[in-house]
This record gives structure tokens, C-alpha cells and sequence, in this order.
């Protein structure tokens, strides 16, 4: 829990135009600085910074906000990392009071590691650097490619030379531990049982052109390697560390943020030189997975900074796989207001040569024509399935079913089910009837009873009555049942509805959970996801405020989205607990593991420690569940 005293504090210490000023040039005009804005394209600035309200203002775009929320939305920050980076800047400790002493001294050792391995990497990063300028054939390879200096400064290339242990010139100490934990120095023999002395350790990047990999802050996190000459491989990724998860970092998003609001969309490439390149070539908008397909987190990241989303592949097979990881990665974040697309460029091409071949214009025809995410899930579905025959469309409404429950409520999904139904030969009435026999999502509970949480992390439900679509939502026009009817009651709202509802009647409660569960929520589609992180603002600006007065100022903010606003049409509950939220968000928990297990499992190699892992925070979160269902049905 972080108490609005220490936010005030921290806001009283912080000079906001320092903060803004590390990421945009500010001129003094009077009282206050101008300068141009971050947040969009603009030749005239229209940005003021000012250090007597401490805000800053954009009378171009109309944004505006503190020092925190500042990070939030030009970092991509969630209120805690903003927080956190603030008070670190300040000289101030976050105030942990909900820690046990040893999760307080815990989160210190990791803080510290974090940083301690930063600062590895980024001496490494000046090192490459700095050989880059003095090595005649690694900068002869990127004028080849295309790439000038201001480029290879921008994203801060580097060269990492021949030899196998250069990095004992830059470090102390060659056999410090954290080379090896920080995947810069390689050490073989430690499995055999050898003595320090007798480990056998060499650079793990030799002769390379170097892409330093950077997280939202712009530290060092990483590094990708490319060959200059022939060898393999020809990329080269560190490992995964403490600090370097590849599922979640995207190379390229701490130099494209600028890009993607400018250009007002994300291109989803998968390789870094297409990254540089397409920078170089007039699209500083693009990022790169690291050698992994397309994650559920990436496009939450990337979610962060745009509402558009264009994922360019090879068309050959390869292509078309990656192409379906990523369509199962963005279609529960596919909402009514957000975009998916998909572009394919012929084989012989990558994007770096497709521009370079039919220039800018021919390259933006292609974004613009690129496959909506609507046709590819058609496409995706009906692969290799005989739409002629009765089998072929009952095998493609198979495929079909699971992708489809993945999409959130909305317009979308409902059109996308009368497209796979016209698809299948079947009226779409028929086909809502028949996945709703088979649990398919579009059944609402009409009584709330006991559940139980199974060991596989299945939801089960027992003594429920479960009614169609269509008359449940006959019965929530219709009201309450009559005591005398057939003892039906309205259906407890979902997780997500419950979530809102609780933290806007106890804003407080927003601290209480964990730094991994404000992310799930940030991530909630529209509209519970905007009207989340509407909240958070609001509490950064203003501290915890009543119901009533934050129903007032979220239906009348006309920069959300209507179905966001709407969601002040209801009431806080009185008689609702911290269990009731730790409930529900445990519910959305279980949700989202559920599906990151269903995409470890649908992969070609299963990543088997990963899989193990996220099967047992999901069977402790189903204990959990279980016991905060047993001590409300006690109370």
C-alpha cells in the first residue's frame, strides 16, 4: 500500500520540469517552459510545463497531468513503476506497510539486483559502443545497410569485436558473477563440480554488430547480436536473466513510443535490422519480438502507447504460423475501439527491402491494406478444412470456437459469430445454441451458488441454473424475481464489473493489490481497462475521493470513450469487503493464467519449467479462491 501522504510528498519533491525535460526540449517562455509535444506530431510547440502547478498541458492534443502521470503515459509506467522511479530519484522509500519484513527485504534485494545488472549492461553497451567508431569494417557493414550515424546513435549500436574475452578490459574482475548473471560472459565447468579457479569463461558476443534491447526507461536490459560476415547463428539473443523475460520485451518500444503516436499505429516486425531500418526509412514506429512468437503481454505492452496494432510476417508457412500465435495474443484485447491488422509481404521480401524496392508510399499501401483481424480469424479458422463438405465446415466451427470466446463482449464478436456461422452453413441462432451446449461463453449465471476450484484450475460451477442469452437479458429488463416465482435472482456481475464497482466505492483499495494485478487490469478491454487507469489518474491528482464525486467527474471526462463513462451509471456497495475485490480480481487471475497455459501448451516445444511454474501459482491461487469462498459463505 502506498499512502496518498507519500504521493503528495513525492509530488512536493519532484520537480515535474525535470522529469519532462529528460525526454523533451523545453525553452523557458515566462513563467513557464514550452516545447513539443510528446504525445503527438505537432512543428509549432503547444506543450507548457509549468513549475508553479507542477503540471504540464498540451493545448494541441489536451493532455495533462503531474510528474507521475507523466511516466505513466509517455513510459508506459503503471502508477507503482512510476512511483518507484520517482521516489528512487528523490532519495525516497516506498512505503511497503502490507510487507512482511522479509517480502520488505526481498523487494529491496531484487530492486538492487535490477539496478546493479543495469549498470553491468549498460558499461558493456559504451564498450560496444565505443568499438563500433573504431572498427572501419563493422561501420562499413551498416553504411551497406543502409544506416547512418545518427541512426546507429539513436539506437545506440554497437560492435562487439573478436576475441574471446574482451570484456576482461572493461571490468575489474573478469570472474564477477554478475558478468555471467547479467548473460554477458559464458561459464562452462560449474556443472562438473570445478573450482573457481578451473571455470573456463569467454564473451558470449564476438564479432557481432550489437542492438542493445531496452525497457521502457531506456536501461539496458539485453542484447541482440548479428553476424557481419556468414556464421551462426546469425542472431544472437542474451539469456533470460532477473531483468530479461523475452515473452514480455519488444526491442525497438523505447525508441518507437514517439513514433507509434506520431504514425498513430505499432508495425510488429521480427527482427531488429527491420526495426533500424524502417527508423531510418521513415517509420519510427516499428518494434521486434526476440525470437519468440507474439505474447499476450507484448500486445498489452504495446497497448500502453497505441490503440492500433499492424503485424507484418513473411507470407510463406513460417509466416502464417506466427501470424496465428499472434491473433490468438491480441484477440482478447480485441475491443469495439481497438485495431488489429495483419500484413504479409511477398517471400522474397522483409520489410527493410520491401521499402527499399517500392519506397514509402508503396510500403504504407501495404499497412493500409493489411488483412483486419476480423478476415485473418476467418482465414486462420478455415485452414485446410473442405468448406464444400458437411465435415470440413463442422471442423473449421470447431477450430473457430475457442478463438471466438477469446474476443471480449462487444459489436465485434457478434458480427465475427454470424460471419463463422454463414462460413459453417448454419443460422447463426443455431450456432449460438449449439456452443452454448457446449459452455461456449454466451450463458449467464441466473443464481449464485457454491464453487470449487478444481486442482487442473478449472472453474467449476455445481447447483446452478443457467439461462440463454436472450432471457437472461429479459430477465435483467424484467427485475428482480418474485420471492414466489422460480427463486431466481440477477446474476452476480462479472469479475470485471465487480472490480470497477468496488475500487470506484473504495478508491483506497486500489493499493492493496499487487503491482502484477494493476497490470491485469490496465490490460482489461474496453471498456473496464480505460476507466481503470482513469481511476489511477484520478487518485495521483486528487487521492482517494467518494463515489459520488467520482461518478460526477469519470461520466463527464469526454476524453473516454462513452461505454467507459457509462460504467458511473451504477452504485458503490456498502456492504462490500477487501475480499470481495481480492475475489474478483482472483477470478480475472485465473482467467488470464488459464489462457497463457493454453499458449504454452499450443506451442511446437513446450517450455516445461515455465508450464510447471504457472501451474502452481495457478493451483495456489485456486486455494485462494477457495478459502476467500468458504469465509464469506461463513460470514
Amino acid at each position: 500500500m502506498i499512502p496518498s501522504s507519500f504521493i503528495q510528498e513525492l509530488l512536493s519533491r519532484t520537480d515535474v520540469v525535470e522529469v519532462v525535460g529528460r525526454h523533451v526540449e523545453l525553452k523557458k517562455a515566462g513563467i513557464n517552459h514550452k516545447g513539443l509535444c510528446p504525445f503527438h506530431g505537432e512543428k509549432s510547440p503547444s506543450f507548457i510545463v509549468s513549475p508553479s502547478r507542477q503540471t504540464y498541458h498540451c493545448f494541441g492534443c489536451g493532455v495533462h497531468g503531474d510528474a507521475i502521470r507523466f511516466l505513466t503515459e509517455h513510459h508506459g509506467m503503471s502508477f507503482v513503476e512510476a512511483v518507484r522511479d520517482l521516489a528512487q530519484s528523490a532519495g525516497l522509500v516506498v512505503p511497503e506497510d502490507e510487507a512482511t519484513p522479509a517480502e520488505r527485504a526481498e523487494a529491496s534485494r531484487l530492486r538492487e539486483q535490477q539496478a546493479t545488472l543495469t549498470d553491468v549492461l549498460e558499461k558493456a553497451a559504451d564498450h560496444y559502443r565505443k568499438q563500433l567508431k573504431a572498427t572501419p569494417r563493422a561501420v562499413s557493414y551498416l553504411k551497406g545497410r543502409g544506416l547512418t550515424g545518427e541512426i546507429a546513435l539513436r539506437f545506440s549500436l554497437g560492435y562487439a569485436p573478436e576475441g574471446w574475452r574482451t570484456l576482461a578490459s572493461v571490468f575489474p574482475r573478469y570472474d564477477d558473477p554478475l558478468l555471467a548473471e547479467s548473460g554477458m560472459v559464458i561459464t562452462q565447468g560449474a556443472d562438473e563440480g570445478k573450482s573457481e579457479a578451473e571455470l573456463k569463461r569467454y564473451d558470449r558476443f564476438r564479432d557481432r554488430i550489437m542492438f542493445p534491447i531496452r525497457n521502457v526507461k531506456g536501461e539496458t536490459i539485453a542484447f541482440g547480436g548479428r553476424v557481419l560476415d556468414k556464421g551462426e547463428p546469425k542472431y544472437l539473443n542474451s539469456p533470460e536473466t532477473p531483468i530479461f523475460v523475452k515473452g514480455r520485451e519488444l526491442y525497438g518500444l523505447f525508441e518507437s513510443r514517439t513514433g507509434m503516436r506520431e504514425k498513430g499505429y505499432a508495425l510488429v516486425t521480427e527482427g531488429y535490422m527491420d526495426v533500424v531500418a524502417l527508423a531510418q526509412l521513415g517509420f519510427p514506429n516499428a518494434v521486434a519480438t526476440l525470437g519468440t512468437a507474439c505474447t499476450a503481454e507484448h500486445v498489452h505492452k504495446l497497448l500502453r502507447f497505441t490503440e492500433q496494432v499492424v503485424f507484418s510476417f513473411d507470407g510463406d508457412a513460417a509466416g502464417r504460423r506466427a501470424a496465428g500465435r499472434a491473433l490468438e495474443a491480441a484477440l482478447p484485447h480485441a475491443t469495439d475501439t481497438r485495431s488489429f491488422r495483419f500484413l504479409f509481404l511477398p517471400a522474397e521480401h522483409d520489410p527493410d527491402s520491401y521499402v527499399r524496392e517500392f519506397g514509402k508510399e508503396g510500403f504504407e499501401v501495404c499497412v493500409r491494406n493489411a488483412v483486419p483481424l476480423s478476415k485473418q480469424l476467418l482465414e486462420h479458422v478455415a485452414h485446410d478444412c473442405d468448406l464444400a463438405s458437411a465435415e470440413g465446415r463442422a471442423r473449421m466451427l470447431s477450430q473457430a470456437r475457442p478463438l471466438w470466446m477469446a474476443l471480449p463482449e462487444g459489436a465485434l464478436r457478434i458480427q465475427l459469430l454470424s460471419e463463422l456461422a454463414r462460413l459453417g452453413s448454419l443460422p447463426a441462432t443455431e450456432l449460438s445454441a449449439l456452443w452454448q451446449a457446449q459452455g461456449g461463453g454466451q450463458r449467464h449465471r441466473s443464481e449464485p451458488a457454491e464453487e470449487s476450484f478444481g486442482n487442473a484450475g478449472e472453474h467449476r460451477p455445481r447447483k446452478r441454473e443457467w439461462l440463454p442469452a436472450d432471457q437472461w437479458r429479459a430477465a435483467r429488463k424484467a427485475g428482480p424475481a418474485s420471492p414466489t416465482g422460480a427463486g431466481r435472482r440477477l446474476p452476480p456481475k462479472r469479475p470485471e464489473d465487480r472490480v470497477v464497482q468496488l475500487l470506484f466505492g473504495q478508491p483506497g483499495w486500489w493499493d492493496k493489490l499487487t503491482l502484477a494485478e494493476h497490470n491485469l487490469l490496465h490490460g482489461l478491454p474496453a471498456p473496464h481497462g480505460p476507466a481503470i487507469a482513469w481511476l489511477e489518474r484520478d487518485m495521483a491528482e486528487h487521492g482517494p475521493r467518494s463515489w459520488a464525486v467520482l461518478r460526477e467527474a469519470l461520466a463527464h471526462d469526454e476524453q473516454l470513450p462513452a461505454d467507459s463513462r457509462a460504467l458511473a451509471d451504477g452504485d458503490a456497495d456498502p456492504d462490500a469487503s477487501e475480499e470481495d475485490l481480492h475475489s474478483a480480481v482472483g477470478r480475472l487471475l485465473l482467467g488470464d493464467l488459464n489462457r497463457r497455459l493454453e499458449m504454452l501448451a499450443a506451442e511446437p516445444e513446450l517450455n516445461l519449467p515455465v508450464y510447471r511454474a504457472l501451474t502452481d501459482e495457478r493451483n495456489a491461487l485456486n486455494e485462494r479462491l477457495k478459502a476467500l469462498t468458504q469465509r464469506s459463505a461463513t460470514e
